[in-house]
């Protein structure tokens, strides 16, 4: 299947991550990218590593392959005229342009707003910036762990409140690139009523506090600072990460009828006065962790999976990344894919979150996916294709 985005042309002026992951997204769901590099260099991220893979001429960044799969690759100077002018002929033909320059960096190379609706009313266009594009603090650039520290989340993220960590991933990139699609999606469907394109905006910092959840309300509604608390849920217990006899189990007990299905499990009494309601084990919280290592202590992290699996109780192990590729549920997903590089040959990558079905239960899902492209790959193609098909702007 070819995808549901298959009659999209995205032009995709982004790099790093935020962009490019976004994207990647609609790329995933059968839309044309046409991914804009500079000359020589390209994105930043093919130059962020180790690790980098491949033979000496032409080694890879990882980091680079991990945003950039069912792409192309074209290599343009925005600073020179006839570069610019290939680039107008690509906006004509487009669908949506995706950016992440600085605000105001994309009118000074002549793209304004009202630039981009003169040369293709019908663009959809997705500016993500690192703390918005208007407000006291609009221009500030932006990177991932920046953007972490300042909305907040690294002040949730850690063992203790003293302990502030990153999350492991660059997850405000990656929300934003997320926020950012599905903001694309909606201006497509608008403009399926109004012929009319638009511009969407997100940022990191909005996608981090977008992302706050209960820690948002928490404080807005309650007047509580949340903090850094380690691998327990600050609002329900037990939830967390717990010591067994050769490692760790995690524990999700989410109500009062797991919480005695637990019980069964470590043979405790689910009406013991400080844990009877989860208010009381919260309340309670120190005392409960270590009622639960002592039930734990002298089992297997194995025996104990199979006895709350047995019970109903959601619980699991914390697993390595290779063991989480190697894991038959995830390929059972379509989460690894084997693509053909151009240097690299057949490689394994990460694969797109989404599987689609028809009600008679036959997948629907895109099945042919394309490798990262490696710098300026279909340079020639994309230009072929304009001048085969030349396109005026819309009256």
């Amino acid at each position: 299947m070819p995808g549901p985005l298959d009659d999209l042309i995205v032009v995709d002026l982004s790099r790093a991550v935020a962009g490019p992951h976004a994207a990647m997204m609609l790329g995933d769901l059968g839309a044309r990218v046409i991914k804009v590099e500079m000359p020589g260099t390209g994105d930043d991220t093919r130059r962020w590593g180790p690790p980098f893979v491949g033979p000496p001429d032409a080694r890879e960044s990882t980091y680079f392959l991990s945003a950039n799969r069912n792409k192309q690759s074209i290599e343009l100077d925005l600073k020179d005229s006839a570069d610019l002018e290939t680039l107008r002929a690509m906006l004509r033909h487009a669908d949506v342009l995706i950016e992440n320059f600085r605000p105001t960096v994309l009118d000074r190379l002549g793209f304004d707003a009202a630039a981009l609706e003169a040369l293709n009313p019908r663009l959809v266009v997705l500016s993500i910036s690192g703390f918005g594009h208007d407000g006291p603090e609009g221009g500030r650039a932006g990177y991932d762990q920046i953007a972490q520290g300042e909305a907040g989340l690294m002040s949730l993220t850690g063992s203790a409140p003293d302990d502030r960590q990153r999350v492991g991933v660059p997850i405000a990139d990656l929300l934003a690139g997320m926020n950012g699609a599905y903001g694309v999606l909606a201006a497509l469907r608008e403009r399926d009523r109004t012929g009319r394109g638009q511009v969407v905006r997100t940022s990191l910092l909005a996608a981090l506090v977008g992302a706050h959840s209960f820690e948002g309300t928490r404080y807005t509604v309650a007047g509580e600072v949340g903090s850094a608390r380690g691998n327990h849920h600050p609002s329900l217990a037990p939830y967390g990460l717990f010591s067994t006899a050769d490692g760790v189990v995690q524990v999700a007990v989410g109500n009062d009828a797991l919480w005695r299905s637990f019980c069964s499990v470590i043979e405790l009494d689910p009406e013991t006065p400080q844990f009877a309601s989860n208010a009381d084990r919260v309340a309670n919280r120190d005392d409960l962790v270590a009622a639960i290592e002592r039930a734990f202590a002298g089992r297997s992290s194995a025996e104990l999976l199979r006895a709350l699996d047995a019970a109903g109780v959601p619980s699991g192990t914390v697993r390595s990344i290779d063991e989480v590729y190697d894991w038959e549920q995830t390929r059972s997903q379509g989460l690894v894919l084997e693509v053909e590089h151009d240097t690299l040959g057949a490689i394994e990558i990460p694969g797109p979150p989404l599987r689609f079905f028809g009600f008679d239960g036959s997948e629907q899902t895109r099945s042919i996916h394309t490798a990262p492209p490696t710098l300026g790959q279909h340079g020639d193609a994309v230009r072929e294709w304009l001048a085969e098909s030349p396109r005026e702007p819309d009256a």
